[in-house]
Formats: structure tokens, sequence, C-alpha cells
């Protein structure tokens, strides 16, 4: 007979394990909950959502706002079956396999695997639910790093229906090592090359399964950027099969407005619109990578009757100095297609601001005017002008300049910005310049960078068709209709 020390250890014992199966319990409910606490911000909303109708998707946010959240959750999603109810986006009604790929073994094992496991090996305290986790296989080489997990999946009924496994890669090596298996779904937390990419993409073609790819844009307009952004990219079937979302610091809400604005403060300011709105920087070599006969049109051949007379015209004025360039130049907008159309230009230095203005004035006292922000500076050209404006004394001399300084109807002004909605309209051929003007195609093929700095050199045009970008909202329409009155294949404007 057992004395009673052995059965108050026994009892114990039973208590422990016990308490020990609550634990386990508590944690796996507490880890599920995860997944059940995550409540999308609209961006991130609108991500998930496209996966609907768009096979390969780009996340584009600045650090620390939620895109790797967001792609890990969707792949915690497709592996269990268990989606939200307010899930719209693409799903999987069977076990699936998949990659979530990062840089390096370490920064895949730091990021895509913290997100969907936990770190080191707190198994289960990440997207993919504690309770539905059954294998974890180390990989070699790097410590800590996981080679793949075996994933409980569910059907609608909340059933479960058979294994998925996800596998943890990385394209440092380059896209030798990632040939020949056959996956339903990829998910690239930070940007690969674009080989990468594409032989990552000929993985899924067998069941034509997603891929999505989530970073901060800070390697600029490359080519998997392009690859995006650029809508003449179609499938088979003539449907674009690519989407992108950016998210800026100010759609999220984990930050106070003071810490956005500390955080926001504390970037180079190069990279600020990168990393706090998720716009990428347009990098080294040309700004606009666009093959010029696409933006060309023939101005008396398409419109030889004159511009439509709902068409709304507007300028924009680029201010120079003395012995640097004043530039202006004159679009016709296209509301219903949303397509700009540049139609004149003009660009001239050591003349006087009178002059600048008169030549302004040429091409139509009521087309409003847009400047950029210099124009609220004080001018010290004479004695009677000092303490003056430069807006006011273009408007004093008949230039219909509008009230406020070029920005979007949002009160956004960046370069970055302006410059990412010209090559948007340039790739998509929303933003057509006559081919007579050569000046402005000359700007063109020399606008760059260097350092990721925007050269600051023969750029008085591109300057100026931000601005009426910008603007296009200020356009105005002539009721009786509107002809240029340039002379076709010929410039009347001067740089001396």
């Amino acid at each position: 007979m057992p004395s009673r020390e052995a059965i108050d250890r026994k009892s114990r014992a039973e208590d422990l394990v016990s308490l020990e199966g609550l634990f386990q319990s508590l944690r796996a409910k507490s880890v599920r909950n995860i997944a059940q606490r995550y409540k999308p911000y609209n961006k991130q909303l609108a991500f998930h959502a496209m996966g609907s109708h768009k096979r390969e998707r780009l996340f584009m946010a600045g650090n620390q706002l939620g895109k790797t959240l967001a792609g890990g959750m969707e792949m915690s999603y497709h592996l269990t079956g268990r989606y939200p109810d307010w899930w719209d986006g693409c799903r999987f009604d069977r076990p699936i396999v998949a990659w979530a790929l990062g840089v390096s073994g370490e920064s895949t094992r730091d990021n895509p695997q913290r997100i969907l496991l936990g770190r080191g090996r707190d198994y289960g305290k990440g997207t993919i639910p504690g309770d539905t986790l059954d294998h974890v296989q180390l990989a070699r080489g790097v410590a800590d790093l996981v080679d793949y997990v075996k994933v409980r999946h569910f059907n609608a009924a909340g059933e479960f229906d058979g294994w998925s496994y996800l596998y943890f890669k990385f394209y440092e090596k380059g896209r030798e090592n990632l040939q020949g298996e056959t996956v339903d779904c990829i998910w690239f937390d930070e940007e690969p090359p674009l080989d990468v990419y594409t032989e990552c993409l000929t993985r899924t073609n067998a069941v034509r399964g997603p891929v999505w790819v989530t970073f901060t844009p800070l390697k600029g307009m490359s080519e998997v950027v392009l690859r995006f952004i650029n809508p003449k990219h179609e499938d088979a079937d003539g449907l674009e099969q690519r989407g992108t979302v950016s998210m800026e610091i100010s759609e999220v809400g984990h930050y106070s407005e003071e810490d956005k604005r500390i955080i926001v403060a504390s970037y180079p300011e190069h990279e600020r619109e990168a990393r706090e709105k998720g716009i990428p920087l347009l990098g080294s070599g040309r700004i606009f990578p666009i093959a010029e006969n696409s933006i060309r049109y023939n101005e008396h051949a398409r419109f030889a009757s004159g511009y439509p007379q709902w068409f709304k015209h507007i300028a924009a004025v680029d201010f120079g100095e003395w012995d640097h360039p004043t530039a202006c130049v004159w679009g016709a907008y296209d509301q219903e297609h949303d397509t700009v159309y540049i139609y004149h230009t003009y660009k001239r230095n050591k003349v006087s601001i009178a002059d600048h203005a008169s030549a302004i004035r040429s091409r139509g006292k009521w087309i409003p005017t847009a400047w950029p922000h210099d124009g609220l500076k004080h001018t010290t050209h004479s004695t009677q002008d000092t303490g003056k404006t430069i807006r006011s004394l273009y408007e004093r001399e008949g230039v219909k300049m509008l009230r406020e300084r070029a920005q979007y109807d949002d009160g956004e002004y960046g370069v970055e910005s302006g410059l990412m909605d010209m090559l948007s309209r340039l790739q998509s051929e929303r933003l057509l310049v006559a081919d007579h003007l050569g000046d402005w195609f000359d700007e063109f093929r020399m606008y760059h960078r260097k350092d990721g700095q925007v050269v600051k050199l023969r750029d008085d045009l591109m300057a100026a068709t931000r601005y009426l970008i910008m603007s296009l909202r200020f356009g105005r329409t002539k009721r009786s209709g509107y002809r240029s009155v340039s002379v076709h294949g010929m410039q009347d404007h001067h740089v001396i």
C-alpha cells in the first residue's frame, strides 16, 4: 500500500499535469486570438481584397506601418483555411503548399518567420495559430531558421481536411535555388530581384496561384516596381493581373500624431517620402524611363479643328533668375479620359518679369497659371518692387495667377509625389506632349538622379509640368473652343 507521502506526490504531479494542460490550452487560445484580433486598416483591407481579381500584388508602405503583418496574416489564412468573416480576397478550399521569402537566411528568420511563427523557437506566437502547428523543421546553416512547417487546414465547416506546408526561402544566392517545385502561393517580404521574382512566379503557374510582395520602396523605381505600376503588363486574357497598394503613416492608428511627427522628422529628407508614404524613390539614372514615341502626339492630326471646347486649359510657370530660365507649359485636360495634352512651352532668361508675363498672356489671358512655393518669395529686383512677392508681380502684369501655390487637393506638394504622378500618367499615356516641343523632350531625356537626388539642371519645363499636373482641378474651359496658335513643327520660344 502506497505511503501518504507517495499519494501526495502523485496528487501534486497530477495537479501539475492538469495545470500545464490548462496553461497550454490558454496559450493556444491566446495565440489563436492574434489572428482573431487582427483589425486591418483600410489600405490593408484593400490589399487583401485585391487578391480576388489580381494574381500579383504589391504592398508598398512606410516603415513599421503594418505591411509585413498584412502579408503574414494573409499567409496564415491560406494555410489554415480560417478566413475571417470580413475576408473578400482570394481563397483556397484545400490544403496548400506555400513559400515565404526574405533577402537572406537571417532576414527571413527575423522578419517573415518571426511574423508567422513567433520570435526564436517560441512557435505559435505569430500569425499562424499555435493549435494548427504540427511540425517545425529547422534549416541548416543559420541559427533558428526554419526550413518548413506543417499546418492543419480546415474546410469551410471548420473540419480538419489535411496538411498545408509552408517553406521558408531566401534569394540572396540567386534564382538557381528556387527552381523546380510547384507551389500554390508565395509571399515576398522585401523586394526581390526581377529574375528571382519571375522564377518564383513560374512556380505558381500551374495553379495560377497568388503572389504578393511587401516592402518599403527604398530601392527606388526598380524593375519589380515598374512591373507593377506599368499597366501595359497584361495576362493572356488581356486583363490586368497586377495591382498596387500604398499606405502612409497618416493612415495608421497605432501611433499618436506626436509620434508620427517625431518619426517622420527622424528620416533623412531624401528618404522621407519612401519611409513615410511608401512612395518609391526614383533611383539613379533617368527619372522617366519612357519611350518618347508612346507619349508624342501630332497636334495638327489629332486636333485639326482645335481642342474640344469641354477640355480644360491651364498653364504652369517655374520661376527663374536673370541668368536662369523662367519656364512655362500649357496643357489641355480631357477630364472624361483623365488625359493631359501639353501643347505649348516657353523658356527664356535674361529678360524682365514684364517680358515673361507678356509671353504667358499671349496664349490667352483667361488661362489660369499655377506656380510653385517660391512665388511667395519677396523680390529685390528694384526699389519700386522691393518687398512684393514674385507671384504678385506677375499678377500685376496681367497673368491670371492661381491664388495658392501648386499642390494637390489634400495639400501635398512634395517633389516625389509629383514625379510619381507624372510617371504614372506617362506610362499609361495619360500625359501626352505635342511632338514639335523639342525643348520639352530635350529636358525629358536628360532628367535624372545622382545618388538618389534629382539633378537640378535643365529641369525647368519638367518642374513646370509637375506644377501643372498638381493643379488640373483649376483648369478652365473656353466656351467658344480653343485652338493652339503655335506653328506645327516649329517652336516660338527661345533660350538665350
